[in-house]
C-alpha cells in the first residue's frame, strides 16, 4: 500500500472489489482519520448473524465485510450521512430487492444495495434521488470508499470549506488528480451531478456538477492543507 496522504495515489486503478476497498479503508483510517483500524471497530460475527436471521437472508459479502471491519468507526461512517447501525438495515422487494444501509442526515434520502442486480457478492448501490431510485455506484466496495471519503470530508469543520466554483476558476483542478471512482449522481438534482473527486497530497476535493457554476467541497488533512486549497482557488469561500 502507498505511504503518504495522497488519496488519488492510494486509489489509483480504482476500488474494484472488496479486497481493494478493505486495503484503502485501512490506509485511509491511519493516514487521514488519525487512528488505524483495530479489533472492535466492526461488528462481531454474532451481531452479523443476528441481522441476517432478522432479515431472513445472508448479507452480500462486500456489505458484510465492511460492517465487520469498520462498521462501528463513527468517525469514518457516521458524520454527515450515516451508515445504519446493526440491527437497522431495511429491506423492500421493489426493483428486485433493495437493502437500505445508509441515510441522509435529515432523512431526505437513503442508499440501498440493489440485491437483484450485478455481482451477488458485490452488487450495485442505488440512491433515492429527485427522480426516484437510480444507480449510484456499480459495486458496494466502491460505495464503501465513497462513504468514507464523504464522511471524512465533512467530519472536521476546522479543516473543511466549500465554495461556488465558476468554470473560469476550474483550471485550478489541473493541480489535482481525479480520484478513480466512477461518476455518481447527487441525489438533490441533475444540475449538481455528476459528483467527481480530486486529490493532491493532504488535500481532498469533491466537485458537484459540471455547470458554469458548481459547488466544490474541500477538506485538508491539516489546516495548512486547507489554506493551500483556498490559495489554489481564489474565490469566495463559505468559511
Amino acid at each position: 500500500m502507498v505511504t503518504g496522504p495522497d488519496v488519488a495515489v492510494a486509489l489509483q486503478g480504482g476500488a474494484w472489489g472488496p479486497g481493494r476497498a478493505r486495503e484503502f479503508v485501512r490506509w485511509f483510517a491511519a493516514e487521514w482519520a488519525g487512528r488505524p483500524l483495530r479489533e472492535g471497530d466492526g461488528y462481531g460475527e454474532a451481531e452479523l448473524a443476528a441481522e441476517e436471521a432478522r432479515l431472513g437472508f445472508a448479507l452480500p459479502a462486500a456489505l458484510r465485510e465492511g460492517y465487520a471491519l469498520f462498521g462501528r468507526r463513527d468517525d469514518l461512517v457516521r458524520r454527515q450521512d450515516p451508515l445504519r447501525p446493526l440491527p437497522g438495515l431495511w429491506f423492500d422487494e421493489v426493483y428486485g430487492g433493495l437493502l437500505g444501509f445508509r441515510d441522509e442526515n435529515q432523512g431526505c434520502t437513503g442508499w440501498a444495495v440493489a440485491l437483484g442486480h450485478g455481482e451477488p457478492d458485490d452488487p450495485p448501490v442505488w440512491v433515492d434521488s429527485h427522480e426516484g431510485w437510480v444507480p449510484f455506484l456499480p459495486r458496494v466496495s466502491q460505495a464503501w470508499v465513497e462513504l468514507v471519503l464523504s464522511e471524512t470530508l465533512f467530519a472536521d469543520r476546522g479543516a473543511y470549506d466549500a465554495c461556488e466554483l465558476p468554470t473560469a476558476e476550474a483550471a485550478g483542478l489541473a493541480g489535482y488528480t481525479r480520484i478513480d471512482l466512477p461518476d455518481h449522481p447527487m441525489w438533490t438534482s441533475a444540475e449538481e451531478s455528476p459528483v467527481r473527486w480530486y486529490a493532491a497530497p493532504g488535500r481532498l476535493l469533491r466537485r458537484d456538477g459540471q455547470q458554469d457554476l458548481c459547488w466544490m467541497h474541500a477538506r485538508g488533512r491539516t489546516g495548512a492543507d486547507l489554506d493551500r486549497i483556498r490559495a489554489d482557488f481564489p474565490v469566495r469561500w463559505v468559511n
